[in-house]
């Protein structure tokens, strides 16, 4: 049996979130208070107490669900388990590649805090408000959102790709608003069973976040790396690595790059992963993983029962 450690992106965050594993384990309010410290600030109180819509902003909820992840992450270790002994592969969806690379001890909690605070305040600044949009397509095959996109950009000045590959007949557009509108509709017309505009901020996982590329370059080259302990399979490329300066860059592909998680999941089952275990806040990952692939098992380890139940199976 072999095992990957897996890390949700944005989108998994909740008011209240981690508090439970606070409350029972001394190491995990360690690592909440260590977010806090690295940020200046109380980022533990804007998660425990909301408002939704601070927590919902882009530069609190990068390093607020990567805290949630670290906090299961330090329960665990207390208690004898070993990420590098039970472990084969650790990867993250979009921010949780940074999670995932605090959890490999290639980044410390309050440097992935800090560059999560950056690339978030980035993301959110690349682009003017209301200028971008993201869109969500269901049921239609890659090959036809990739045609409606290129369609639409071949006809005017506006970006529009695919931003998320998440697997289930989902995939995520990303661009210019008039563009992903556009490229929406095509998709309808193409046979897509729904093409849903999503509420967000910012147009993720576009060429539109280059200066937020440049930003975390600019950022990640000033941060000290450690080789991670188990090798990370990157979103954008899909093979596992383990050298920092590739990893590094590899980050910074993410920001304008595709996050193909279909592909991510496919490739654990194609190389003997059996288990995929969700470490942090809900349990999208788990969901996406079990409409990618069936043969794979999925648990989440977001509560002091998760982890609980973690440490017995994997002892």
């Amino acid at each position: 049996m072999s095992i990957a450690f897996t890390f949700p992106g944005q989108g998994s965050q909740a008011v209240g979130m981690g508090r439970d594993l606070a409350d029972a384990f001394p190491e995990a309010r360690a690592v909440f208070e260590e977010v806090d410290a690295a940020l200046g600030e109380k980022l533990s109180t804007v998660m425990w107490e909301g408002p939704e819509e601070t927590l919902t902003l882009t530069a609190n909820a990068q390093p607020a669900l990567m805290a949630v992840s670290m906090a299961a992450i330090r329960a665990l270790e207390a208690r004898g388990f070993s990420l590098k002994d039970r472990v084969a592969y650790v990867a993250g969806h979009s921010l949780g590649e940074y999670s995932a690379l605090a959890a490999a001890g290639t980044f410390s909690i309050g440097d992935a805090a800090r560059l999560l605070r950056i690339r978030g305040s980035a993301m959110q600044q690349a682009v003017p408000v209301g200028a971008g949009a993201m869109a969500a397509i269901i049921g239609l095959e890659q090959e036809a959102v990739e045609a409606a996109c290129a369609e639409v950009v071949a006809g005017s000045d506006g970006v529009c790709q695919i931003a998320n590959d998440n697997g289930g007949g989902q995939l995520v557009i990303s661009g210019t608003k008039p563009a992903v509108e556009h490229a929406a509709r095509l998709c309808t017309e193409k046979g897509a069973k729904r093409a849903l505009m999503l509420q967000v901020s910012a147009p993720f996982h576009s060429a539109l976040m280059a200066p937020a590329a440049e930003a975390m370059r600019e950022a990640l080259a000033k941060v000290s790396m450690k080789a991670p302990v188990v090798p990370l399979v990157p979103n954008v490329t899909v093979a596992p690595l383990t050298d920092p300066q590739e990893i590094a860059g590899r980050l910074v592909e993410q920001v304008t790059g595709r996050v193909r998680w279909r592909e991510t999941v496919e490739w654990f089952a194609a190389n003997g992963v059996t288990t995929l275990y969700e470490v942090g806040s809900g349990k999208v990952l788990s969901g996406l993983a079990r409409r990618i692939s069936r043969e794979t098992a999925t648990a989440a380890i977001g509560t002091p029962a998760d982890v609980d139940a973690a440490l017995a199976a994997l002892r």
